[in-house]
């Protein structure tokens, strides 16, 4: 064994062991219980950054520690290779999205191999080759035939600067999240899928998901919005058409003194012709934002749009405001006004002088009521409402409701704040949508023969616009004997995100999207990433995967069992990033400190969930401790011959160690496995390291003590450190390798002390501490505590009046 720890040496030889024995390879095998484990795949931005090796080693490293129980792992990984900055940055650099994408991969491949992550490589996709997105693409077209896709015109969020929709999350302080460009309002035709047809199930399925974060399952709970409430309708003078609402406070629709619609609204449309107000506000409109934060802090605005409407229970007229504050892709596009009783309906009363009228009384006596300063927008009693006056909540829901309903004016009523999944964007680097547009208007699936529908990757970039969007050689088609055109949009990047994790588990299949094997592998036991992805990327991949439950594609009803969410990596107290200036490059990491210390900070700074504070010397404090190891196992391997263990005659300093080893590897186990806290794992190795170095007995059965220790010390960090480990393993005797080895067994008998120490007092001073059998009566103790030396010095020419003794802690003698 060298005396020196060489890093780059040993990590180089232990990756090209793994390569060339295709150690990672997964084989399903009905036999083992399997354990996929998951990592959020990235993005090939071209380098890899320190949030990818806090999120691929924690991956790593519950891979190998579940190989080491024995199960059947499969750990895969890909790229998430289509969209925008793909193609913002391939006209940046005047190439094509194609060349700049794959070029990326093989140098993000290569730093991935450095680090050495145990994946299975022949499971590598790339969601922009085509065999990824044709079967993206036929199950799309399952969906159209099932009635689950659609297509429609409706209002989206567009930024002119980059040509295409957004998401409402996309859309931050009114600009796009990219570029900054104000977004506007433009109704064009969008293909959807109909996720709100499993919204119930959806929400439902949450408590299923007993291994998931709760935070996540709140935050995806409360996007799902579920709530039941009263829909009713509104006349409207002087027309037969009705304006329908929707409240889940019924109690309060005797207040209502107005009703708001959208800027969209077919009556602020047909208002607004005759209205030059009231057209310029509706203008003004489409450039805000609509994302929920913006929403909340809008300054509330609108314009009368002449119409009254007649209310459904007194008969009384209101007005209709078009107000900036209602969507019109939420329910009907308008919503009952109460300002009595709700805050925003409040403050936009008083800007337009409009009626407040109290329909609510506190239950409380000592609750005033001022409705000059706000609304009161408690639950109480009702009052000013005829006959449901003196009800409380409950009463007035149901009395309410059953009026409405024996009207016929309304019904009780689910609703979802979800919307469908909108699909469609304008650019150019995705997957085609694969319709057809007939001469006729109508949108038809491409035919399963004719899939798939390949993306051009030839292509001369000309700034934002998409070069398959005015290309006949791409669009221009015959269809059932007459001229037709491709569908030039293609699918928002969620949908190659939504169902990765599945085709990892088919890769290789020319013939169908998923084999049977995939159920082999499904659900994801343990799945790896950051919390900005908790609502839409998991939300859609638990859509996707009922999807394929219901085509009878997947047996399971969630694709992800367990899931970790981790902290980011900040540097001087804030996230890492280049504009900030504080980034640390990886690579330059590695080729400084070697790939496992930089694993190794990794893990031991922080908890996985919790974000991580890059600190230079805790690097070099990981590098200083590996060196330690390696010097420990140089040491005993040069101390002598090692002997069998024999339990039976160990001395009371080998008993010590061999139980610290146990000890350790108790609390390591629980720490991965149960408590995921590899943090205080590492620490307990630490400390089991520091006892072996203090432990001097090179007799043969010694040196077998410590070589278990050793051994446990390399097994139980070979998950976190795995080069190292696999050449210590080897100086240590063994020819097998170690990623094959079983975790270390506890033995519960090591853990059993027979003999205890014991601190002995002079007047209450500490001053010695005394070895007894575990047996030991007070008698004894007392009389071994007399007799230590240190004692016998500070009692020497007093007189001892009383010995006291706490059994198995402490013996304190009162002399004088």
């Amino acid at each position: 064994m060298q005396e020196q720890y060489s890093p780059k040496q040993i990590e180089e030889a232990a990756q090209s062991f793994w390569d060339e024995n295709k150690v990672f390879k997964a084989v399903a095998d009905v036999n083992k219980e399997k354990f996929y484990c998951l990592s959020m795949f990235p993005y090939p931005s071209g380098r890899l950054h320190m949030g990818h090796v806090r999120n691929y080693t924690i991956g790593d490293v519950i891979s190998r520690y579940q190989r080491m129980q024995g199960k059947n792992v499969m750990q895969p990984m890909g790229w998430d290779a289509f969209g925008l900055p793909a193609e913002n940055a391939a006209i940046k650099h005047n190439t094509a999205p194609a060349k700049w994408t794959t070029e990326n991969i093989d140098y993000m491949k290569g730093q991935l191999k450095l680090l050495g992550f145990g994946y299975d490589w022949d499971r590598e996709i790339a969601t922009c080759t085509p065999e990824y997105y044709r079967w993206e693409q036929w199950f799309f077209t399952q969906l159209i035939e099932k009635g689950l896709a659609y297509k429609k015109v409706a209002a989206v969020n567009w930024c002119p600067n980059d040509q295409t929709v957004l998401a409402n999350e996309q859309v931050e302080d009114g600009g796009c999240w990219r570029c900054g460009t104000t977004v506007e309002k433009k109704e064009i035709s969008q293909w959807f899928i109909r996720i709100t047809d499993y919204a119930e199930e959806l929400l439902n399925d949450l408590d299923q998901l007993d291994e998931w974060p709760e935070k996540v399952k709140a935050m995806q709970r409360n996007w799902i919005g579920r709530s039941q409430g009263l829909e009713f309708s509104f006349g409207i003078e002087g027309r037969n058409e009705r304006v329908f609402v929707y409240t889940t406070r019924p109690d309060t629709i005797m207040g209502v003194t107005y009703i708001a619609v959208a800027t969209q609204h077919p009556l602020s449309i047909e208002a607004a012709q005759a209205n030059p107000e009231l057209a310029e506000f509706i203008a003004e409109s489409k450039l805000m934002s609509t994302t929920e934060a913006d929403m909340a802090t809008v300054e509330k605005k609108g314009v009368d749009t002449g119409f009254k409407a007649i209310h459904p229970v007194t008969g009384e007229s209101v007005p209709v405001y078009a107000a900036n504050f209602v969507l019109m892709d939420y329910g009907s596009g308008a919503v009952m006004s109460v300002p009595a009783h709700d805050q925003r309906d409040f403050e936009f009363a008083n800007k337009y002088g409009l009626n407040i009228k109290q329909v609510i009384k506190s239950t409380d006596d000592n609750t005033n009521i001022d409705l000059s300063k706000e609304a009161f927008t408690g639950k109480g009693i009702l009052c000013n409402s005829g006959e449901f006056n003196d009800m409380d909540f409950d009463a007035a829901f149901d009395a309410i409701a059953n009026w409405m309903s024996e009207k016929g004016l309304g019904e009780i009523k689910v609703n979802y704040r979800l919307r469908d999944w909108g699909v469609s964007r304008q650019r150019y680097w995705g997957t085609p949508i694969p319709t057809i547009n007939k001469a006729d208007g109508t949108a038809v699936p491409v035919p399963a023969d004719q899939l798939p529908v390949m993306l051009p990757t030839d292509v001369v970039m000309d700034g934002v616009n998409s070069p398959i969007k005015n290309n006949p050689d791409f669009s221009s088609i015959i269809f059932e004997g007459e001229p037709a055109e491709r569908e030039t949009d293609t699918f928002d990047t969620f949908m190659e995100s939504s169902w990765y994790y599945a085709r990892y588990c088919s890769p290789e299949s020319t013939d169908a999207i998923l084999t049977p094997e995939a159920n082999y592998w499904l659900p994801v036991d343990q799945y790896v990433g950051g919390v900005e992805h908790a609502i839409l990327h998991l939300l859609y991949s638990r859509f996707f995967h009922k999807l394929l439950r219901d085509a009878g594609l997947v047996d399971s009803d969630e694709p992800f069992k367990r899931l970790l969410t981790q902290g980011m990596v900040n540097k001087d107290g804030t996230k890492m990033s280049k504009s900030k200036g504080n980034t640390v490059d990886p690579q330059e990491m590695i080729e400084r400190y070697g790939a496992d210390t930089v694993r190794l900070f990794i893990m031991f700074t922080a908890p996985p969930e919790q974000s991580l504070e890059w600190n230079d010397a805790g690097v070099d404090g990981a590098s200083r401790f590996l060196r330690r190891l390696w010097a420990l196992c140089y040491r005993h391997t040069n101390a002598g011959t090692v002997g069998k263990l024999d339990v039976s005659s160990l001395t009371s300093e080998q008993k010590a160690l061999r139980r610290k080893t146990h000890e350790t590897i108790a609390k390591v186990s629980d720490d991965i496995e149960r408590r995921q806290t590899f943090n205080t794992a590492i620490s307990a190795v630490m400390e089991l390291c520091n006892e072996i170095s203090k432990f001097e007995d090179t007799s043969k059965l010694g040196l077998a003590v410590e070589q278990e220790a050793l051994e446990s010390t390399v097994l139980l960090l070979s998950p976190i450190v795995p080069h190292i480990s696999h050449q210590l393993w080897s100086e240590l005797g063994h020819g097998d390798n170690v990623v094959n080895v079983s975790w270390p067994t506890l033995d519960e008998a090591a853990l059993v002390k027979d003999e205890l120490t014991i601190v002995v007092q002079v007047l209450g001073k500490k001053r010695a501490e005394i070895t007894v059998s575990i047996n030991a009566d007070n008698k004894e103790m007392e009389a071994t505590a007399l007799a230590h030396p240190n004692v016998a010095k500070f009692i020497e020419g007093k007189t001892v009046r009383k010995v006291v003794v706490v059994p198995g802690r402490l013996v304190n003698i009162v002399a004088n």
